[in-house]
């Protein structure tokens, strides 16, 4: 088995949930609520990483940088994702926010210059099917 693909399964499973327990959150509390509640589950999970590492996390300024912009992206498409699932429904809300990886593949090709193939960009347009297939 190829060694990346138990950890993109179990990402999956856990954004799957997240979808769930997204859902599950704003009929009960109010989309911004939800996402500071969320953000205490990330921190947990970050600690328990940290401690894992004795507390001693890389440092590199530009590796940094982008992670501090990873997180600030993450927390204002989940606070908009909270914002959805509580008007819509989550059936609809998650597939449509699903096309999220077509936003990246656009970005890795003209930004990082990766190649994308027609075997690969027939897949992305069959997602893209896919997606609008269950969404309506």
């Amino acid at each position: 088995m190829i060694n990346w693909f138990p950890a993109a399964m179990i990402s999956l499973l856990s954004f799957g949930l997240w979808g769930l327990f997204t859902k599950l959150a704003v009929v009960h509390i109010d989309s911004k609520s939800a996402l500071v509640y969320q953000t205490i589950g990330v921190a947990i999970v970050g600690v328990l990483i940290l401690s894992g590492m004795s507390f001693k996390p890389a440092t590199d300024t530009k590796g940094l940088f982008y992670a501090v912009l990873t997180g600030a992206a993450y927390g204002i498409g989940c606070l908009f994702y909270f914002i959805a699932a509580s008007k819509g429904k989550i059936i609809t809300v998650v597939t449509l926010t699903a096309l999220y990886p077509l936003v990246t593949i656009l970005l890795a090709y003209l930004l990082l210059k990766e190649v994308v193939t027609i075997k690969q960009g027939l897949g992305i347009v069959m997602a893209f099917v896919a997606i609008m297939l269950l969404s309506t």
